[in-house]
């Protein structure tokens, strides 16, 4: 029989604990004899055993993780009695082959243990209780000390988070912690409570002294915005001036979110409108610059004929005229669209210069000079290596023939390099 777990005590006699009728009934035997478990019909006897011993296994691993859990102290011991209960439940008249009063045995003195922790979980929820309470207090004192503290020397948007915190962490308490006396959670939330108001009427009449504070910046933003607004007439033209008025509102200091926010919208509106006329100008000179660029592609289109043209004098007359036309036409506009253009006309205008370069070079007499000396002196070595292959061939010498062989191939490679 295939053992359960390494804790599961061996059969006190040679008798084993399994036994398979004829027609695949199994039974298991017990104190006072065979129970039946099942049938297993389709099998050996030995797959029969097999079977419910694998069943009796499950079992026993059951038991061996609930006596881990218990070792490991990971769960409470009222959690252990609970699954200790349905572990009795699955052994009592379980259909397995196996020791199982060792079983049942093991899980009866788990419970005599966990009963005897009970007691001690709990004097430790009593601990946790009082634990509870501390915490609770010391949210309370931080929150006192937060309230007694001269509202001029509190960083507010810091402490307001520092409150805020401590209420989040009092909630937690109540909802994960343990369940406090109805006095004492009472008392200690009044406290708590006293001390968040005393906090957020120190934070209202602070504020209401920077408001106070604010009233010059307000009073100094609200003339900008007016002189902001009254350079509407100028359009753009009055962009520069709007300029420096901004750069007054940004060294002007804050005056309060909700109306620095509003005077802000106000002051923004008077700027779009002056940078709305320019857009609007853009706009016109854009739409009248839609005949100009289709006049320009025209002759890029046209001057696709320069790279055709071999004659490089007419390919240069054709350009400049293109050329002409094309400053006639005159400025467009959006910029990035005139700078497409231009720099489509500018290739066109390269790859002619370079043409007329490479013409230049080989027109150059002094180039033509070098290269009828150059050829002149090939065409002399090849007669001659051609005089010496002749030569080698006639006497039979397999060098000579390979050495003249491969210097006249050499020679005339620069020939033809050179157009001869």
């Amino acid at each position: 029989m295939t053992a359960a777990a390494d804790s599961t005590p061996e059969p006190t006699t040679s008798e084993p604990w399994g036994r398979v009728d004829d027609d695949g009934t199994v039974s298991v035997r017990e104190a006072d004899g065979w129970r039946v478990v099942g049938q297993y019909p389709d099998g050996s006897p030995e797959e029969a055993l097999g079977y419910f011993e694998r069943k009796y296994a499950d079992l026993a691993s059951e038991v061996g993780l609930l006596e881990v859990r218990h070792r490991r102290a990971g769960a409470s011991a009222a959690d252990l009695r609970g699954a200790a209960r349905t572990v009795s439940g699955k052994l009592k008249n379980a259909a397995a082959v196996g020791d199982l009063a060792a079983l049942e045995a093991r899980v009866a003195a788990l419970n005599v243990q966990l009963a005897a922790e009970s007691e001690t979980e709990a004097v430790a929820a009593r601990e946790a209780v009082d634990e509870a309470i501390a915490v609770r207090t010391t949210l309370v004192e931080k929150a006192e000390a937060l309230a007694a503290r001269d509202p001029k020397t509190v960083q507010w948007k810091q402490a307001s988070a520092e409150l805020a915190e401590m209420f989040d962490q009092w909630q937690a308490q109540q909802q994960s912690g343990p369940r406090l006396p109805k006095s004492t959670a009472q008392q200690l939330w009044k406290r708590f409570r006293d001390a968040r108001a005393t906090v957020d009427k120190h934070r209202r009449e602070f504020y209401a002294e920077l408001d106070s504070a604010h009233k010059v910046v307000r009073d100094q933003k609200t003339r900008l915005v007016e002189k902001a607004e009254a350079l509407a007439p100028k359009g753009e033209d009055g962009i520069a001036s709007y300029r420096e008025l901004l750069d007054q509102w940004k060294s002007a200091g804050r005056a309060g979110k909700k109306v620095d926010d509003a005077l802000w919208a106000r002051f923004k509106a008077a700027g779009d409108a002056l940078y709305g006329a320019r857009i609007e100008r853009e706009a016109a000179e854009n739409e009248a610059s839609v005949e100009k660029i289709a006049a320009k592609r025209e002759l890029l289109e046209e001057a696709k004929a320069v790279a055709d043209e071999r004659v490089i004098a007419k390919a240069r007359t054709l350009l400049t005229s293109i050329q002409r036309r094309w400053d006639e036409i005159g400025r467009i506009f959006p910029r990035d669209t005139e700078r497409g253009l231009d720099d489509s006309l500018r290739k066109i205008e390269t790859a002619l210069r370079t043409r007329e370069d490479a013409d230049w070079k080989s027109n150059n007499p002094e180039t033509k000079a070098r290269a009828n000396d150059m050829t002149r002196q090939l065409t002399d070595a090849i007669e001659k290596l051609e005089e010496e292959l002749e030569a080698a061939k006639k006497s039979g010498d397999k060098r000579a023939i390979t050495a003249a062989t491969d210097a006249l191939e050499a020679r005339r490679t620069w020939l033809k390099a050179l157009g001869g």
